[in-house]
């Protein structure tokens, strides 16, 4: 290191670096935790595939497609394009990978360029993610504020969103840019003349880092996390602040007309609660993820001994979240859940199926307008 980068603001010798004797629990863990990462990650793949490709065509109905459920549409898309990547990965670096066989064949070139292009693939797939999620938040809090209805507005708010979508996907790429140019392979020998090939390392929070590589994580930590989920806490709270307002309207109007079996009357929103948790699973998921990022380019061997241990611990939980939104939908969606049945299990709606709750209420409504209607007559013939 050049004498002259002594007094760079990159220069982290006064910060306390983090004490491997702290660590070895993670260690441990994620020692053991990596030997089941592998498997318990191709079982989340497979299923959250499947089961994306099912939000797609399911949202993707004439009768379904909305601007809400166009960005769920594009939610799921990006979803799949995470974990179908990740499955030839889980399986040669984790499920075939053991102690007794050599570094070289593991991480030979083509697998090692592969690695990069998954890392890269996957970063961009989450950022494209939790914009996604912004945007998601922020058009639902305006759908609850706007009063314009009809045909017109629909179209409108669906060509805001198309441009919104298109905007996320582009933009996202562009600010990305630095992190495709920061990792980068390297070579390494090995006794016997040997060779592996590995991502370069960053060294982060040292006085050996470079200044782009700090400018990149630390813009990637603000920019793809932190920034987006204290968006999502903004819009999700102002949702949830809106439903308590709705509620409380309800239950003013439904007292003062005391109509509380009717069924015209409006409700909290079931789908608004659905995307707060949609919104939810992305603070739990992206934010500590954000904050260990930025933390590791400012504390010295914390990305060593705390952020790695942790990493495969984070892509498992980033893959359950990309698996879990087809459940959400199902329980928390009746017309999700209707045409679901319908499409894959041939389960149409029929006159049994009809909401027999209602039925018996409409029934019990003509029963007892008949017998005071006969009563009545009765006490006008005494």
């Amino acid at each position: 290191m050049d004498e002259d980068m002594e007094g760079d603001p990159l220069n982290l010798s006064t910060i306390q670096p983090l004490s491997a004797d702290h660590t070895d629990g993670l260690i441990a863990f994620s020692a053991w935790f990596s030997s089941v990462h592998g498997y318990a990650s191709l079982l989340v793949c497979t299923f959250g595939i499947c089961t994306n490709i099912f939000n797609i065509t399911i949202l993707t109905r004439k009768d379904m497609w909305t601007p809400t459920n166009l960005l769920l549409t594009w939610l799921a898309v990006s979803d799949v394009l995470t974990m179908i990547p990740y499955i030839p990965f889980a399986i040669h670096f984790y499920c075939m990978n053991n102690e007794q066989k050599p570094l070289e064949e593991t991480f030979t070139n083509s697998w090692s360029v592969y690695m990069l292009i998954s890392v890269n693939l996957a970063a961009t797939t989450h950022t494209i993610s939790i914009w996604l999620g912004v945007s998601i938040a922020v058009f639902r809090f305006l759908q609850l504020r706007s009063t314009a209805k009809g045909a017109l507005a629909r179209q409108r708010k669906m060509h805001q969103v198309k441009v919104v979508t298109l905007s996320v996907f582009v933009l996202s790429c562009a600010v990305l840019i630095p992190n495709y140019m920061s990792n980068k392979l390297v070579e390494r020998q090995l006794p016997g003349n040997k060779t592996m090939y590995a991502l370069k390392e960053l060294q982060l929070a040292s006085n050996e880092t470079s200044p782009v590589v700090f400018a990149n994580v630390v813009t990637y930590a603000i920019i793809a996390k932190i920034v987006p989920c204290i968006l999502m806490v903004i819009f999700g709270g102002s949702l949830l602040y809106s439903l308590g307002i709705k509620g409380r309207q309800r239950r003013r109007r439904l007292s003062s007309t005391k109509l509380t079996h009717k069924k015209g009357g409006p409700k909290p929103s079931k789908t608004t609660r659905m995307l707060l948790v949609v919104i939810i699973l992305f603070l739990i998921t992206e934010f500590p993820q954000g904050i260990l990022i930025f933390i590791s380019a400012i504390v010295p061997k914390f990305y060593e001994n705390v952020y790695i241990p942790l990493g495969d611990l984070m892509d498992f939980i980033a893959l359950l979240n990309n698996a879990v939104n087809f459940v959400l939908y199902c329980s928390m969606s009746n017309q999700f859940r209707s045409r679901f049945l319908e499409m894959y299990l041939n389960k149409r709606r029929t006159f049994k199926d009809v909401d027999k709750s209602s039925l018996t209420q409409s029934y019990n409504s003509i029963t007892r307008t008949a017998l005071t209607s006969v009563s009545i007559e009765k006490k006008m013939s005494v």
